[in-house]
Order: structure tokens, then sequence, then C-alpha cells
């Protein structure tokens, strides 16, 4: 048995493990409800498990939070993603969302935060105070674990 595929192979092989990965990812679809981080964890980790990249989003969510719509905002380098309170909040007044959840992956595969995410939250829970939209989480994916902000506490005002 030789040890490359061809390019034929390589590609009919890369095709399969995008099919496997969108079939194991079921994110949100408008109207549905989560319970939990873990649900969120759930429902995303399989689409950023091979990604090379940041990824973040902003999820919209009405005043029974279920989704309005799923907003990319993001897409950075292996290590970090630039993210303005501006252009989240601008597409979530748009939508008439009454709370926003944030996500983003870890493409290390570590979803310990780092310092800029702790800052990057915290500018996130002031604007959204100040426009009356509430912040319910910001939840940052590793390969088989996950960060929750709303978890750890540390979206409380006297944290932030």
């Amino acid at each position: 048995m030789r040890g490359k595929l061809s390019p034929r192979q390589a590609s009919s092989l890369r095709a399969a493990l995008l099919l496997g990965q969108r079939l194991c990812s079921s994110p949100l679809k408008p109207g549905e409800k989560f319970s939990n981080s873990r649900d969120i964890f759930r429902c995303y980790r399989a689409r950023f498990f091979a990604a090379s990249k940041e990824h973040f989003f902003s999820l919209h969510l009405n005043s029974k939070n279920r989704l309005i719509r799923e907003v990319l905002v993001s897409v950075g380098s292996l290590s970090t993603s630039v993210v303005h309170p501006r252009e989240v909040f601008a597409a979530a007044i748009r939508d008439s969302a009454a709370a926003v959840l944030f996500l983003h992956n870890h493409p290390s595969g570590d979803p310990t935060p780092s310092k800029e995410d702790r800052e990057c939250t915290e500018r996130l829970c002031r604007a959204g105070r100040i426009l009356g939209i509430r912040v319910l989480d910001h939840i940052i994916l590793g390969h088989d674990e996950y960060f929750s902000f709303a978890d750890a506490g540390l979206l409380t005002d006297t944290e932030l």
C-alpha cells in the first residue's frame, strides 16, 4: 500500500469529512431555544473542530430567548479575532434583539479565555447594558470542552 493519496482521493476524503462535520453539527435554527451553555457547545462544536482560524458569532435572541438569527461577526487569525461592539450591536439592533449570546472557537482546542477574550467580553457587556440588550453569555468552544463566561460568574456587573 502506498503512503500517499492521489489528488482525487484527497478531495473525496475532504468532502467526506466536511459532510460528516455538517451532519454532526446542528446549529440552532430561527425560533429555536436553548437551555444552557452545554446545548450551545453541542450544537456548534463540530462546525469548528477543524477550523484553523477564530470565528466569532453573535446569536440574536428575542424576548423569549428564541433565536432570531446567527451572525458571523469576524473571522480572525489562529489566535485572535477583531470584534468591535459597534459592529456586533449594529446587527443586533437591526434585528430588534432583546438579548445576545456570543460564541467563538479556539483553533488550539483549549477553550481557556485569553486576556483579550476577557477584555472583549467586558466591552461587549458594557455596550449591551448601555443599549438595553442583555448579554446572556460568551462561550468559547474548544475541541472537547468549552468555557462559559456566564457559568463562571463573569458576566455580573460587579465582575465587570
